[in-house]
């Protein structure tokens, strides 16, 4: 990826070596009990799912004494002015978008951390992987993910790194439109396997939102080059539940999917990708098929 030229956000916070730093809470979600999210990016629960098993506890929220540090200026750091870059890029692509609709983009925060991080969603450890909570509107990630995503998920590349990211603010925008909320609504009339149809397409559609950042990011300042896009694809791929499944327990259980399959994670992120429009996004509509 080219982004020299890109912007660096100044919505990024360091809370590396915080302890389980930050001390957020959310706004009108009560956390009486520390909970441990030890599935998430990649196998894990929907924001909105999660939402609604925070929603049954206490009234007192999770605090801790280390403030996330705002990282801004120059970084030494290569893979944090990577996430800075690619953060900016988001800002631009949907910030223009949003008023091209009559809206306002409200950016999130993007939190690295390092073991675990306290969030309005609970606490979270290096093992949920990258996650976007709406009750704070901040992205998590531990950067040490984009290793285990290179070795581990074979998925190297920057721009299977920045699709990471963009994944993650796809469920940013989707909060932002409202669609998060009308899920989880959805989601916790239904029953068990029918709620996790819902968190697939919640998730699908957040793939085809980063590829429709990706074209129009590129469109207004080539920043992808030969390559990138197939190491976007390959990222989509590796972490299908389908793939997951047959990697971590040998058989597949497509009622158990909350992200849905490598094939559908990456032709939905195509769909973004090749229309560059979010009305082409509406996973919701899509039918029984997907």
């Amino acid at each position: 990826m080219k982004l020299d030229d890109s912007r660096r956000s100044d919505n990024v916070e360091d809370d590396r070596g915080g302890g389980g730093g930050g001390g957020r809470t959310g706004a009108g979600i009560g956390i009486g009990t520390i909970v441990v999210v030890v599935i998430g990016y990649f196998m894990g629960v929907s924001p909105s799912t999660l939402l609604g098993l925070l929603s049954n506890g206490g009234s007192q929220g999770v605090t801790t004494s280390a403030p996330a540090i705002p990282v801004t200026g120059t970084s030494t750091d290569p893979q944090v002015d990577f996430v800075r870059a690619v953060l900016g890029e988001t800002e631009d692509v949907w910030g223009a978008y949003f008023k091209s609709m009559g809206k306002v983009y409200t950016p999130p925060k993007l939190a690295m951390f390092t073991g675990r991080v306290s969030s309005a969603c609970g606490m979270a450890s290096t093992a949920s992987g990258p996650f976007y909570c709406p009750g704070d509107q901040h992205v998590y990630i531990d950067l040490n993910f984009y290793q285990q995503l290179a070795t581990e998920f074979g998925a190297p590349g920057d721009f299977a790194r920045a699709y990471v990211i963009a994944h993650e603010v796809g469920h940013h925008v989707q909060n932002l439109l409202g669609i998060s909320d009308s899920a989880d609504r959805e989601e916790q009339r239904d029953t068990k396997v029918a709620a996790n149809k819902v968190s697939v397409r919640l998730e699908l559609q957040a793939d085809c939102f980063a590829g429709v950042w990706a074209i129009q990011a590129n469109n207004a300042r080539k920043i992808l080059e030969p390559g990138d896009l197939e190491s976007g694809l390959k990222a989509a791929s590796s972490v299908g539940d389908d793939t997951l499944q047959k990697r971590e327990q040998g058989s597949v259980v497509p009622d158990s999917f909350t992200h849905g399959s490598s094939e559908q994670r990456v032709r939905w992120f195509r769909r973004g990708f090749d229309t560059g429009k979010i009305d082409n996004c509406d996973t919701f509509s899509a039918g029984a098929s997907l």
